[in-house]
């Protein structure tokens, strides 16, 4: 049976405090049980040297002092008045953690390896503790042990000690165990919520919105996530209006043709010139939209190939000038260039480059009443080398600036002239292909100006 992320994430709470309590409860057992005996053996020093020095003052003489040292650690009730030390008896610890020495290093008290009467090495005296009597070095303890074993009581106390800090550890695991619970939840609760949405969109509901309002990876996965789901939506809906349009573009010319073809068979009209021209007019224009699908579709698989050779900026716009000047004049309008001076030369394709500029050039001719002026135009700004078409026509409503370069856009005015809808999108598809951006703006005066931006 799998296991969902919430179960695996408490049980990883769990599993790390259960362990963090456990490693701090057994080092501050153990740190807590030396510290007591060491505590333990000091008191025991300082108690056995408190004895002897009381001995020595009441008596003057070591000896009968391991009698009186024996009779402190047997707790006999009835002792020698002049062998109780200050406070009378208690309990003392096991008399082989310490060895008493006089002043010939003989022992009195013995403890561990050395015996009473043995002769304690100068080099093991000084690093015993001195005990004085007004002022007079009397003797020497020794240290056997510095850990003493602990008695009934003191066993008792870390048992206890013992018993609580198992309370705790079972108390912060619990603690753990709910906060596990909540964290997890609140971890997968968006996990859970993006999940439900990528179902949805595999159902194809691809419009989803996940409610994420942390700031952390899972919110920018969420808003990644939201960001994703509209562009698909805006795409898959952007999608089913161009095949429509593409539908509506290839009826129109299909019903023409097939109209005079259909009643030309019938006798209904006469085959004429002019009836003949209609069609295959018709007919250019559908090579034209199936030519500019074709490119687009090539430009979508990357497929779009360019023939890279240096083009001056200024010779193109030119060379585009000259073209349509003729079509301006027509129309009675003012087609010119301006050129920067000095301006680098394009790593690009001319011909593509010039297919860019033809679109331009054809709406801005179709939007630009007589009168009007054109201007194709190549300058510097920043870092970046800027070519453009600038006209003096009805402009570009704004709710559109957005969306002209989009396929087939409804409602726009650039797709009025009769061509094949695709003219923008196909020419922000060859800049973008060359490294560079398109954009739209509206004059500040009249007209509308596109621009081309290509980085030095």
């Amino acid at each position: 049976m799998t296991r969902s992320i919430t179960t695996k994430l408490i049980l990883a709470f769990l599993l790390v405090s259960i362990t963090g309590v456990t490693i701090a409860s057994g080092i501050t057992y153990w740190q807590t049980a030396v510290e007591f005996k060491k505590l333990a053996s000091n008191q025991a020093q300082d108690q056995f040297i408190t004895d002897m020095t009381y001995y020595y003052q009441m008596n003057g003489t070591w000896d009968g002092v391991l009698d009186y040292y024996q009779i402190r650690n047997s707790g006999n009730p009835q002792p020698n008045p002049q062998s109780l030390g200050p406070g009378g008896p208690q309990p003392q610890p096991p008399a082989n953690n310490f060895v008493l020495a006089d002043m010939n290093n003989r022992v009195r008290v013995p403890a561990g390896n050395f015996k009473v009467g043995d002769s304690v090495p100068q080099a093991k005296l000084a690093q015993g503790t001195a005990i004085q009597v007004n002022g007079k070095q009397v003797g020497t303890v020794l240290i056997i042990s510095n850990l003493s074993p602990l008695g009934g009581l003191e066993a008792q106390y870390l048992t206890r000690t013992n018993h609580a800090l198992l309370y705790a550890a079972l108390g912060a695991s619990a603690v753990a165990l709910l906060l596990g619970i909540i964290l997890a939840r609140a971890l997968t609760h968006p996990v859970r919520d993006l999940t439900a949405a990528i179902h949805a969109m595999a159902r194809g509901d691809l419009k989803q919105h996940v409610h994420v309002k942390s700031k952390d990876e899972l919110g920018e996965l969420a808003a990644a996530f939201n960001q994703m789901s509209a562009d698909l939506d805006r795409l898959n809906q952007s999608r089913r209006q161009m095949t429509a349009d593409i539908a509506h573009d290839l009826r129109t010319p299909l019903t023409v043709i097939g109209g005079y073809a259909e009643s030309m068979r019938d006798g209904v009209l006469e085959p004429t010139p002019e009836r003949f021209d209609a069609i295959h007019t018709e007919v250019q224009h559908l090579q034209r939209l199936v030519e500019d699908l074709r490119t687009l579709t090539q430009a979508d698989a990357k497929e779009l190939s360019l023939n890279r050779e240096l083009v001056t900026p200024s010779a193109l716009l030119e060379r585009m000038a000259q073209s349509y000047r003729p079509l301006a004049a027509k129309q009675k309008i003012s087609l010119k260039t301006e050129t920067e001076p000095g301006l680098p030369d394009l790593q690009g394709d001319p011909d593509r480059l010039a297919q860019v500029f033809g679109n331009l050039i054809s709406n801005s001719l179709h939007h630009t009443p007589q009168g009007g002026e054109i201007i194709l135009f190549a300058r510097r700004e920043e870092k970046n080398i800027v070519w453009g078409v600038q006209d003096s026509g009805s402009g570009i409503a704004p709710q559109l600036l957005p969306h002209i370069f989009e396929r087939f856009r409804r409602g726009d005015p650039f797709r009025q002239d009769g061509g094949s809808g695709l003219g923008l999108a196909i020419a922000k598809a060859i800049v973008e292909l060359h490294g560079g951006s398109i954009s739209a703006e509206n004059n500040a005066d009249k007209g509308a100006t596109i621009k081309i931006k290509f980085p030095t």
